[in-house]
């Protein structure tokens, strides 16, 4: 195995790297001040293989002459990682190299800390090519290829290492991160016992988990003297007349270095403050800013927190109202304006994958996430107004077609609508389509479905404005069935209705999983009802 570059969600990359028995983790940049992330760390990970031997009357390995009379006796073989097999794997972390406490506060939670390294080798590992998921048992040995039963492709989780961290193993299984199949309270008073010992992850139940609740930085030590933060420095603030600009003021002196001003600076507080401006102090929240004189340094996205904390919020509970005459739960406000709220490194493509909230703004809404290896392409889109972008991509008939005409109030109607949102698609900052994410319950489906449609089952609309990035859909639509099956574990189905001649959409939404459930007969157009079951989803197109 070569040494791989993986890119995390919010921006960050590690070397993956094999060594003696396993991998090792190492973050890109970790001497910088403001990395969040430890240096790195070391995974132990094998294979560990149950072969069947029978012992010969001497005692030795015979296989003619051995009793028949005696068991077969399973005994375990580890071998060295080379790729995934189904459910042989096995991992636990080593040891972890800490930053100097001269830079970072210790990890408020230990246990926390422990959870972002696992969850960040748990998506590498889930990221490598997949196992045959074929089962060969002994009752389908005759059974063809292609018709044989399938497995769960999962890994154990090891306690070993680190990980025999006192009572460590039950708060990662809280935290939903590993599983066991033994649900029974047991009699052991601690977790040395078997019903801890085989824990697992499994690659279904990994992409259900948000990212978001374990994905976090470590707070820098605040200081006067601090490097990179000269005592004259100061956070800039917003444009008195211009509330949506983040406006960045000179942070450093003239004789200071080019590249020292584009390191994020400390404020007063202790917020990290990416090249100045109020945004990177009020963010998860913030409204994002309709123009930016200087890009951060630092990628601010879903994962990016001033409080050095995960960004997770947990769905609201349950209360019902009712939605010409339809009877659903209250819905959660969709993120802001312009706010990115979903992104992930497609590798087969090697760009960043991101959804942000439409804007009514007259201004292009600048992207702040982070980025790919390769500048992008068709970066001019980016200097245009989302008006215009849906302006110029009703100019096709391709879209047409489908959508009907442009109208000025497309765009206010949608951010109006109170059980949907309208969603920009972007490549690397690019923007490629318009989208919408809504409640199935209230909406025309839901009354023609009737109870088909669950209380929190997601509907999406899609539209590809830009012909350069055609060809994707695998990426995205997975990418918005994720999003939808992480914002809230309630969501059992994400639905679409498509009409009945669209062939090629139909076709993807095939090829991705979803289901043909009947006709539905709306005013406007013959739709296919299609549907993708949690259950059968196992994670979005890597």
């Amino acid at each position: 195995m070569t040494p791989q570059i993986l890119h995390l969600p919010d921006g960050k990359k590690f070397t993956v790297a094999p060594v003696f028995g396993g991998l090792g983790f190492r973050s890109h940049n970790h001497h910088n001040l403001l990395h969040p992330y430890p240096g790195g760390w070391m995974t132990v990970l094998h294979t560990e293989e149950d072969r069947v031997e029978f012992e010969g009357p001497n005692g030795g390995d015979g296989q003619k002459d051995h009793d028949e009379n005696l068991p077969p006796q399973t005994k375990r073989r580890t071998k060295p990682f080379t790729r995934p097999t189904l459910q042989n794997d096995t991992l636990f972390i080593s040891s972890i190299s800490i930053p100097s406490d001269a830079e970072f506060k210790p990890a408020a939670s230990p246990t926390r800390e422990i959870a972002m390294m696992l969850w960040i080798t748990l998506y590498w590992y889930f990221h490598q090519p997949p196992p045959d998921r074929e089962l060969h048992t002994a009752a389908s040995k005759d059974t063809p290829a292609g018709a044989k039963p399938v497995g769960e492709w999962r890994i154990r989780i090891k306690r070993d290492g680190v990980l025999r961290g006192r009572n460590l193993i039950p708060k990662l299984e809280r935290m939903g991160l590993i599983a066991s199949e033994d649900t029974a309270v047991g009699t052991c008073v601690d977790d040395s016992g078997d019903g801890w010992t085989n824990m697992f992850v499994s690659k279904r139940m990994f992409w259900q988990i948000p990212a978001n609740l374990f994905l976090f930085t470590l707070q820098p030590v605040r200081g006067p003297d601090m490097p990179g933060s000269p005592s004259t420095s100061r956070p800039g603030s917003p444009i008195k007349d211009d509330p949506g600009r983040l406006d960045v003021r000179p942070m450093y002196s003239q004789s200071q270095s080019q590249s020292q001003t584009q390191t994020p600076v400390l404020t007063p507080t202790g917020a990290l403050t990416p090249s100045g401006g109020q945004l990177a102090a009020d963010v998860p929240g913030a409204p994002m800013p309709t123009s930016v004189v200087a890009a951060p340094a630092f990628p601010i996205g879903p994962y990016f927190s001033s409080s050095h904390l995960p960004t997770y919020f947990p769905p609201p509970p349950l209360q019902y109202v009712y939605t010409d005459g339809a009877r659903h739960p209250l819905r959660p406000k969709p993120p802001r304006m312009g706010e990115v709220f979903y992104t992930r490194f497609v590798d087969s493509l090697g760009q960043y994958l991101s959804f942000r909230v439409a804007s009514a703004s007259a201004s292009p809404v600048p992207y702040l996430g982070p980025l790919g290896p390769n500048p992008p392409e068709q970066s001019h889109l980016s200097s245009m107004s989302d008006r215009d972008l849906l302006q110029s991509w009703f100019a096709s008939q391709r879209v047409r077609d489908f959508w009907g005409s442009y109208t000025p109030e497309f765009l206010e109607t949608a951010l109006c609508s109170r059980h949907s949102f309208p969603v920009i698609g972007l490549w690397d900052g690019v923007p490629f389509g318009y989208f919408e994410l809504y409640w199935v319950k209230e909406d025309i489906l839901g009354r023609h479905v009737g109870d088909e449609a669950g209380d929190w089952d997601r509907g999406v609309h899609i539209m590809v404005g830009e012909e350069w990035s055609r060809g994707r859909v695998a990426a995205w639509l997975t990418s918005l069935v994720h999003y939808c099956f992480t914002a809230d574990q309630r969501t059992m189905n994400v639905c679409l209705e498509p009409r009945v001649d669209n062939q090629r959409v139909l076709r993807h939404l095939d090829a991705c999983g979803f289901s043909k459930e009947k006709q539905v007969a709306f005013p406007h157009k013959q739709a296919w009802f299609v549907k993708l079951r949690r259950e059968f989803w196992d994670g979005p197109a890597l």
